[in-house]
């Protein structure tokens, strides 16, 4: 093989190496479905949102059926208000459920619907009525060395009278 054919096939294996990397880029910044498709808004309100980001997924059931398109706070209620883009081949019940879950232990947040039984569905624009907050991880450690160090003091107390 002449030296034009060694080039030719290195500059291959770097633009091949170079898309390889765009690739992981976006799917590690959740941009790897641009196409956005067919989709609807509906929106939640949580008292705490934790880490959530917009572009981050809504699943149920494990299968990402939409994206978040942003999250603002309401000035009013100071709650944060998170407007998710649900592709069209998905329909909730009206008392379908919301939750800022974390895959994983430590991994990013996600919104995750849980369908309710009702006949009706819930319709373009419309705000899911049921949330939970997000879980911070450091409330529930500072809940339970509170709770230790409660327990701990009244061990060690005297008692009275003696």
């Amino acid at each position: 093989m002449n030296k034009r054919g060694i080039e030719t096939l290195v500059g291959l294996f770097v633009l091949l190496g170079v898309l390889a990397l765009v690739f992981l880029a976006l799917k590690a910044a959740n941009l790897g479905s641009v196409g956005g498709g067919d989709t609807y808004a509906l929106m939640a309100r949580f008292e705490n949102i934790g880490g959530l980001k917009p572009r981050a997924p809504v699943r149920t059931a494990g299968v990402v059926v939409g994206r978040i398109r942003s999250i603002t706070l309401d000035p009013k209620t100071y709650q944060g208000v998170v407007t998710m883009d649900i592709d069209r081949r998905y329909h909730f019940p009206k008392d379908t459920a919301a939750k800022v879950l974390t895959a994983g232990l430590l991994g990013d947040q996600y919104i995750g619907l849980e369908p309710g039984g009702d006949d009706k569905d819930l319709q373009p624009g419309d705000t899911i009525a049921q949330t939970q907050s997000a879980v911070v991880l450091e409330n529930l450690i500072g809940q339970f060395l509170t709770g230790k160090a409660a327990e701990a003091g009244t061990a060690s107390a005297p008692e009275p009278g003696r």
